[in-house]
């Protein structure tokens, strides 16, 4: 009877040093975890209009364009103007594969225009807009804009990405040549964008300057990294005299860094921003 009971004491012993260990490991995991979500991480992002990889020199060149994107060492790149399988004037290039392909990143492409292929059996031609990533892009959605009577349809790009286990949500878009349009869709940029919890960036050619009264609901909203550079022109490429691309973040993103990149290889000039991501939780599919 006692052998019985030293047996029974022994296992009872077994199981709680078994229990003691996994709550250490599983409280050392919790820890490391959240330690790993609270430290900043300095990130780099660029919006650039690339005009179908056409320069001011009318020549098409993709790879000038990610030339640019990999001197900058940009970390996040909003796109706009990319062909994917468009016509002849981008040799039927689907662009944002391509440049992914070259800079080794993830990426995501929204076609805003999409027809039918001039041939039965090819690809449908497509414009639009794309995001690379050099970190891991979680989820997409291209939300189509209002338009007014016949014009080009515009639309927003929202991604997730992780970086670093900070869900960063990012939106890039190209909007209306008309004051009418923009002042909608700017609108409606933000109500989608508000939607979201976290670290945000709002990127894209907005086709406004600052001043626009279209433009008063982003500054509303959202920080204009480039607020203190009135004279940041982005357009044209050749003679800027137009500040109309823009990157905006939310509150509680830090800019340390701006430049506006001086290229030919678009008729836009690329802008980047250096972002710092500082959380002291984490966030599930955007939500605390």
């Amino acid at each position: 009877m006692v052998v019985g009971l030293n047996r029974i004491t022994s296992r009872k012993w077994n199981l709680l040093i078994v229990f003691a260990v996994l709550l250490l490991v599983l409280g050392f995991s919790n820890n490391t975890f959240a330690d790993g979500h609270g430290k900043p991480v300095n990130i780099n992002v660029m919006s650039f209009n690339i005009h179908h990889a056409v320069g001011e020199d009318d020549v098409l060149d993709l790879e000038r364009i990610a030339k640019i994107i990999e001197g900058s060492n940009t970390d996040i790149v909003g796109l706009q103007e990319v062909d994917n399988h468009w016509s002849s004037r981008s040799d039927f290039q689907d662009q944002a594969k391509l440049l992914a392909e070259r800079l080794g990143m993830f990426y995501t492409y929204a076609a805003n225009l999409d027809y039918e292929p001039l041939h039965d059996g090819d690809e449908r031609r497509q414009y639009g807009t794309a995001i690379l990533s050099k970190y891991p892009i979680l989820s997409s959605e291209n939300h189509c804009l209002t338009k007014i009577g016949n014009t080009e349809q515009r639309g927003l790009l929202e991604v997730t990405i992780n970086v670093k286990g900070n869900h960063l949500h990012i939106y890039n878009t190209h909007l209306a040549l008309t004051s009418t349009e923009r002042e909608i869709q700017i609108n409606e940029v933000v109500e989608i964008a508000n939607q979201s919890e976290g670290p945000k960036v709002i990127l894209g050619d907005l086709n406004a300057t600052p001043e626009s009264i279209e433009m008063k609901s982003m500054y509303a909203h959202y920080l204009d990294v480039f607020a203190d550079q009135p004279t940041a022109y982005t357009y044209s490429a050749e003679n800027p005299t137009k500040r109309i691309d823009y990157i905006f973040t939310s509150n509680d993103i830090e800019t340390v860094n701006t430049e506006v990149i001086q290229s030919l290889a678009s008729d836009h000039l690329p802008i980047t921003a250096e972002i710092v991501l500082d959380r002291e939780q984490p966030y599930l599919n955007g939500k605390k």
